[in-house]
């Protein structure tokens, strides 16, 4: 047969990137060339070294005793100042903006969230204008809420909304929101619901929260102030009037946000958005690599672009693998210190208070048995398949290349309710398995002799670290999109280790609203020692003074 000569062994399909991609190219193009202008004229907010020191590692212990997801620390951080400054340190009348924003930006730098000499002093100007609109709201908001309660609630729902508005101001990442930009408009087209759905209205809105969510992993707080500019869209720029306004139909306000952030698309909608984040994640790191050498490979090799994005969700990964082992450590310093040495130090004297031997064997398996847990979740925590590196090899080409754009959309389902029966009756069996499985646990330690207190902080450490080991888990297999494939064993452990999980969860709850260590370090500990900090550092600036006087 012969072989046709107009074909050569050069010649390969060529796909072309579309509009969005290569707008997110240029955006990553112009971050990575962009001149970081260092001007010397401009002053800039700076602190002293040796000093901050001191605040870096206070900020170290905070976070060892109240765990936090290691991306909200900042923001965290930024909503106790404005607590402790505003709330406790501050006056009746609406407190000082200037004074606030140049503590908080002094603060943030010490405790090494922000970079020291570099920011701009105009910075305290931006951040304040940001802070005077919430101390606004909240001076004419709260006097018209009836309840005590009630106001300590929007209180605190005021000063969330100023931190992450002030966290949105301290970090602008072009490349992200250029994903975030390229995200929405890719779902907006492809996600549809039925033409006779109610929620037609909240679709649009719903994919963005999803995404912001998901892709740029926003807390309840961060959330809630999105739709907040959405729902009050000025906000940003909101003057004494619209302050007002807003101050008058807060209750409603606030109402229509809870019933955003409730609503009955979300779970599908996160199950959709979460696979594609990874490919957006995948697809600007490979980018932001060499933005030129990809562009120029989709014309001069098809056949890197498919190696690049392998080559990053295998250093994905290794990253999710060190970020599992970070989270394990840091759950169990968590539960140590907060927890468990407490526990401990009841265990002994509640024991003989009771009339029971001390045993030995079990103070020694509660004691190790934490670490344990955690360390077999770690070392069972599988890294995703080459399956899934092949599924988001395939979903990156999809939302860069024109050709292999998807054609069908994607359709969510009306939510379906269970009837109250079913629920009954699944309730029933849930609350049987919930028994069985605490039942099994006692009658196990009690047959190698704990004694009851003993058995209380063993079944207290076994639901928190399964509850902490899901958590930790999780960090692992945000860059998975294929799910695990379901067995007899895994659905009998599910079965029956499902109630401890939310056992755990349902304790960590409420026990980390009664967090001995944090409640010390933010209530009689911190406070002072800022005070310390600042005169030392005043101290510090005065010897330098004297010292150059005499030179």
């Amino acid at each position: 047969m012969p072989i046709n000569p107009t074909i050569t062994k050069k010649e390969e399909v060529i796909f072309t990137p579309n509009e969005s991609t290569k707008r997110l190219f240029q955006v990553i193009y112009r971050k990575k060339n962009e001149i970081q202008a260092d001007d010397s004229e401009e002053a800039k907010i700076k602190v002293s070294e040796l000093i901050s020191r001191l605040a870096f590692y206070y900020e170290k212990i905070r976070n060892s005793v109240d765990y936090k997801e290691e991306y909200l620390l900042r923001k965290n951080a930024i909503l106790r100042i404005l607590k402790r400054q505003v709330i406790i340190e501050g006056p009746l009348k609406i407190p000082n903006a200037e004074a606030i924003a140049h503590n908080l930006l002094v603060e943030l730098i010490r405790a090494g969230y922000l970079p020291n000499n570099k920011l701009p002093e105009t910075k305290i100007g931006e951040i304040a204008r940001v802070v005077d609109k919430y101390l606004k709201l909240r001076f004419y908001a709260l006097p018209k809420l009836a309840a005590d309660q009630q106001k300590n609630e929007y209180g605190k729902w005021i000063l969330a909304m100023a931190a992450a508005e002030v966290e949105e101001n301290l970090n602008t990442d072009a490349v992200a929101q250029a994903a975030v930009g390229n995200m929405y408009e890719l779902l907006s087209k492809e996600i549809v619901l039925p033409g006779d759905s109610a929620y037609q209205k909240d679709r649009e809105i719903q994919i963005y929260v999803s995404i912001h969510r998901i892709f740029m992993k926003f807390d309840r707080d961060m959330l809630d102030f999105l739709l907040l500019k959405y729902y009050s869209a000025n906000w940003a720029r909101a003057a004494e009037e619209e302050i007002k306004y807003l101050a008058n139909h807060l209750e409603a306000m606030k109402e229509a946000i809870t019933g955003q952030m409730n609503h009955p698309l979300a779970a599908q909608l996160n199950k959709i958005v979460n696979r594609y984040s990874v490919y957006f994640t995948i697809l600007t790191d490979v980018v932001t690599d060499d933005p030129v050498g990809v562009y120029e490979d989709f014309r001069d090799d098809p056949k890197a672009f498919p190696r690049l994005v392998k080559k990053f969700a295998n250093k994905r990964y290794h990253e999710a693998k060190e970020k599992l082992r970070r989270a394990a450590v840091r759950s169990i310093i968590y539960i140590f210190l907060t927890k468990m040495v407490l526990a401990f130090i009841l265990e002994v004297p509640v024991t003989l208070w009771l009339g029971e031997v001390l045993n030995y064997n079990s103070l020694a398996i509660n004691i190790s048995f934490p670490p344990l847990l955690l360390f077999l979740i770690v070392l069972f925590t599988r890294t995703p398949t080459e399956a899934n590196t092949l599924k988001i090899v395939q979903g990156v080409e999809e939302v860069v290349f024109t050709e292999k754009e998807r054609r069908e959309p994607i359709v969510l389902r009306p939510p379906s309710g269970r009837g109250r029966g079913a629920s009954a009756a699944f309730a029933i069996i849930y609350t049987i398995t919930f028994f069985i499985t605490f039942g099994l646990a006692v009658y196990f330690l009690d047959k190698i002799h704990f004694t009851a207190v003993s058995i209380v902080i063993f079944l207290f450490f076994l639901t928190l670290v399964s509850f902490f080991g899901l958590r930790i888990r999780k960090v692992a297999r945000e860059i998975c999109i294929m799910e695990d494939r379901e067995n007899i064993f895994t659905f009998i452990l599910d079965f029956f280790y499902v109630p401890v999980i939310e056992a755990g969860k349902w304790l960590n709850e409420r026990f980390s609203r009664l967090n001995f260590f944090v409640f010390i370090l933010d209530f009689i500990i911190e406070a002072p020692f800022k005070i310390f900090v600042d005169i030392a550092e005043d101290w510090t600036k005065y010897v330098k003074e004297r010292k150059e006087e005499i030179a």
